[in-house]
């Protein structure tokens, strides 16, 4: 009985104990629970302030390169703007001689624009000469070259001899009138046993046996003819193609014309060429009008080369160097 009250007692007491190591476990769980649940919380509420903080820092580095790239702008513009004041100041800045030699050369390169639409060397004289006057008045020694350059190229306008337009358009015009009466080189083959008949005909007036046997003669001659042929498409032209030749003569003629009015040299020039061709190919070369016609265009030709005015580079590179400060 004493054994088993005993064993009872210790099975009381192991019960009590662990009752109580249960209750203080229970307990310290409960306390590791809570903490686990508060540093939990604390997490979440520190991850939510960090990624607060982020956006700021991301919402504030996106507002500084905005502000950056308009410091940036603002700052190209102030750049833009300083060259474009120190350019201003520069021109403002710039002395009298300078404008003068600026000037001088805009007028020079006006005048000879208008000397090449006038075909008169008078513009380009007058403002050379006003710039030599300014030149001379400045009383610069830097301007030393560009007042001999000016002397220079007055003198050469002088000494050159200019053709006369009006009586270049004259003798145009002289030529188109020719053309109708040019005769063709077959139409002069053709001709000739005629001139020869008639020529047989006055030295036969002793009778008609005689003008018959010389009016056989001629046509028996006709019948075989041996000539030298240089140029075969002029012996073979038909008359409507000689009239469209005359034609083609006139218009070239015209071309040229027009050419010498507009101050297109180099186009007259090559119409001349094309005519002179033309009349020498296929119209009749012993023809005294076909010769006149040959000279006359010899004559254009010659001074048509006489139209071009002379430059003034040499007073345009003067006033560059000058410029430029050299």
């Amino acid at each position: 009985m004493k054994s088993s009250r005993r064993w009872l007692r210790g099975v009381a007491v192991v019960a009590v104990v662990g009752l109580v190591a249960s209750a203080l476990l229970w307990q310290k769980l409960s306390t590791i629970q809570e903490q686990l649940a508060r540093q939990s919380a604390d997490t979440g509420s520190q991850a939510n302030e960090a990624r607060t903080i982020a956006r700021q820092a991301q919402e504030l580095a996106i507002e500084t390169a905005a502000k950056l790239a308009m410091t940036e702008a603002r700052l190209s513009e102030v750049s833009l703007q300083r060259s474009q004041l120190e350019e201003l100041m520069q021109s403002l800045s710039r002395s009298r001689d300078e404008n003068l030699v600026v000037d001088i050369e805009s007028a020079v390169r006006l005048a000879q624009q208008q000397a090449q639409l006038t075909g008169s060397a008078e513009p380009l004289l007058a403002a050379l000469k006003t710039a030599e006057l300014r030149v001379a008045r400045a009383a610069q020694p830097r301007l030393t070259p560009v007042q001999r350059a000016i002397a220079k190229d007055v003198a050469r306008i002088k000494a050159t001899a200019l053709a006369d337009l009006p009586a270049l358009l004259v003798k145009l015009d002289e030529l188109v009138q020719l053309t109708d009466d040019l005769p063709v080189a077959n139409a002069v083959s053709l001709a000739r046993p005629a001139e020869s008949l008639k020529r047989k005909d006055a030295e036969s007036m002793a009778g008609w046996w005689n003008r018959a046997i010389a009016v056989v003669h001629a046509e028996l001659r006709s019948l075989v003819r041996v000539s030298r042929i240089d140029n075969p498409d002029a012996v073979l032209l038909t008359p409507e193609q000689a009239f469209f030749l005359r034609e083609n003569l006139k218009l070239k003629l015209l071309n040229a014309r027009l050419g010498l009015l507009t101050r297109h040299n180099d186009a007259a020039r090559s119409d001349l060429a094309a005519a002179s061709a033309a009349l020498a190919r296929y119209f009749d070369a012993s023809s005294r009008k076909t010769q006149s016609a040959q000279t006359l265009l010899q004559q254009l030709q010659g001074q048509t080369r006489a139209l071009e005015l002379p430059r003034v580079d040499e007073t345009l590179a003067a006033l560059t160097t000058a410029a430029a400060g050299r």
